[in-house]
């Protein structure tokens, strides 16, 4: 892997380095976008939303499905959670955070957060354990989602922010650098999509700290990997919300679940 693994403080504008790093390998990671007490925030507040969802038995978010699992003891718990900044004010105050304005010069004057769009502001919880049904998912790009609702491959970030401190040995975001230039047909069949979970050996492993920032091109190829580890020491939670351009598309209660998340089965 030549990419070099730089790691950058967001200011109040992005700098030609940033833009430069990443246009050329498409991703960029911030370091210390919030802090430990926003953090432990966030997470609560996830665990205010779970308690509802489990207890008013929510299947699906605006025609998305959300994933449950069990905990450690056995509990079920929400392992992907979405539109979840429609849920709680915490997540809905969080995204008004001036800074995140900052990121949509990545795309340039159309773009906006889909806050209302695609699967909204998703959380992410892993856990690695016998029980857990969210441990992993194969390669894929975010780009087979405009394919399938009929539409031009529009420009599309993910915008993650980590409420968990990972070492590879964690598992966690693994991107091929470059990969968003790539074409239709690489796009398409370069690998089997959520089938193939196997390394690449140029993928490059994001290593964030808890409170961190990254994005990543919705066109490059990505998955998440396995914890090596389990147990407790494999939880790890982290927030993505997109950044898109093209003609609006909010979702509502009556909105159809697209085919592409039929295959949310095949996430373990």
């Amino acid at each position: 892997m030549s990419t070099v693994y730089k790691k950058f403080t967001l200011g109040d504008k992005l700098t030609t380095e940033q833009h430069n790093f990443f246009n050329e390998h498409g991703f960029i990671h911030f370091k210390n976008f919030i802090n430990p007490e926003t953090v432990q925030s966030i997470t609560r507040a996830s665990e205010q939303v779970q308690e509802q969802w489990i207890k008013n038995e929510v299947a699906k978010v605006n025609g998305v499905p959300i994933k449950y699992g069990k905990d450690l003891n056995g509990d079920t718990i929400v392992q992907r959670f979405a539109f979840i900044n429609q849920h709680h004010p915490v997540f809905a105050e969080f995204i008004q955070d001036p800074r995140f304005n900052t990121l949509l010069d990545l795309i340039g004057p159309d773009a906006r957060f889909g806050t209302h769009e695609k699967d909204g502001m998703v959380l992410n919880h892993y856990v690695n354990s016998e029980q857990s049904s969210f441990t992993k998912m194969g390669w894929h790009t975010d780009g087979l989602r405009d394919i399938f609702h009929g539409q031009k491959l529009n420009p599309m970030l993910n915008v993650g922010i980590h409420l968990s401190t990972l070492k590879p040995e964690n598992g966690g975001l693994r991107i091929l650098p470059g990969t968003h230039k790539q074409g239709l047909y690489q796009m398409l069949f370069k690998k089997k999509y959520f089938l193939d979970h196997d390394a690449d050996e140029n993928e490059l492993a994001i290593t964030p700290e808890a409170g961190d920032l990254t994005i990543h091109d919705g066109r490059l190829w990505h998955r998440v990997a396995q914890s090596s580890v389990v147990g407790e020491a494999s939880r790890r939670r982290v927030i993505y919300v997109p950044i898109i351009a093209g003609k609006y598309a909010p979702k509502d209660a009556n909105s159809p679940t697209v085919f592409y998340q039929k295959f949310a089965g095949l996430v373990k």
